[in-house]
């Protein structure tokens, strides 16, 4: 029997990078990655997708008070491997450990666009202009 193809995540695709993004968050808060950028920097971490095989956890991150996202994004890529290490006890019970990518979040400003194209004059007009007709 052939499995449907779909292209939303599983419900175990969505714990387990859960768990991955929690254990990442630990990671850096507790300062164990020794790297002046990253020492300097608070980090927030959004969400963590994982591949279906749960091999891959990409992580979308923002550097919070950073302009340069890339530059925070660079280093946390070189340290990655570290990062996958120190995972480990909080990911004991996985059967193999993910291998971590980071990536720049830019939903806050797809977000922020959206907000500033609902506010512009025209969109205003328009929805005052439904509101007339009911």
């Amino acid at each position: 029997m052939k499995r449907p193809t779909t292209s939303a995540p599983s419900q175990r695709m969505l714990r387990v990078g859960e768990q991955v993004r929690a254990a990442i968050t630990q990671v850096l808060q507790r300062g164990e990655v020794r790297d002046p950028l990253l020492e300097t920097t608070v980090i927030s971490i959004s969400e963590v997708r994982m591949s279906p095989d749960l091999k891959i956890a990409t992580a979308f991150v923002t550097p919070l008070g950073q302009q340069d996202h890339d530059a925070i994004v660079d280093a946390l890529n070189r340290n990655a491997k570290y990062i996958r290490g120190r995972l480990g006890p909080a990911l004991r019970q996985m059967k193999y450990m993910p291998e971590v990518r980071f990536r720049d979040d830019t939903s806050f400003d797809n977000y922020q666009k959206i907000d500033e194209l609902l506010r512009s004059p025209e969109v205003t007009r328009d929805l005052d202009h439904d509101d007339d007709q009911e």
